[in-house]
């Protein structure tokens, strides 16, 4: 794939970085609200507080998390870094698949019986924490980059090298 200019890639950088941290806000929120209504001993302020992770759950989580999936692949296809050539972005990729379908799969119903329920529940509180848990981890691959590169990785770059290699010096005029 042909990669991005610089502007384009600064701001798609820019835009995954806000979406990326939206998520992990969200998140953060929901464990908030999620320890609240385990907390409170009042009926009536568990079904409130679980009526709001409803609207968290229902209108951003899944779309800010779909918006971070896209991002990051497509940042990760247009740039050198690549989807599949250090193991911190697969890494990254990996995680970011997995709680986007438990945030859509696990998550969100389980915030639905509960808002139905108005019982508390301990998993809205467990699951944020562990999804909190993945977003400060990817974030930290992220800036640290660790474990280098890939099998494919390095046989992209040995092709590189080669290829540079084996193209002529300029003659001199």
């Amino acid at each position: 794939m042909k990669p991005l200019t610089r502007p384009a890639r600064r701001a798609l950088l820019v835009a995954h970085v806000a979406v990326s941290v939206s998520w992990l806000g969200l998140t953060v929120g929901l464990l908030a609200l999620g320890i609240t209504a385990w907390t409170s001993g009042s009926p009536d302020i568990t079904r409130a507080t679980y009526r709001s992770m409803k609207v968290f759950g229902d209108w951003l989580v899944v779309p800010v998390a779909v918006l971070t999936l896209g991002t990051g692949v497509v940042l990760s296809l247009r740039t050198p870094w690549g989807l599949a050539r250090y193991h911190w972005v697969r890494t990254k990729f990996w995680l970011t698949l997995v709680t986007l379908a438990a945030s859509a799969f696990a998550l969100r119903p389980g915030i639905n019986d509960a808002a139905a329920s108005g019982l508390p529940d301990s998993s809205l509180v467990a699951a944020p924490v562990v999804a909190s848990t993945a977003y400060f981890f990817m974030t930290a691959l992220s800036v640290l980059k660790p474990w280098g590169l890939t099998k494919r990785g390095r046989i992209h770059r040995s092709a590189s090298r080669k290829a540079v290699d084996a193209v002529p010096p300029h003659p001199s005029a």
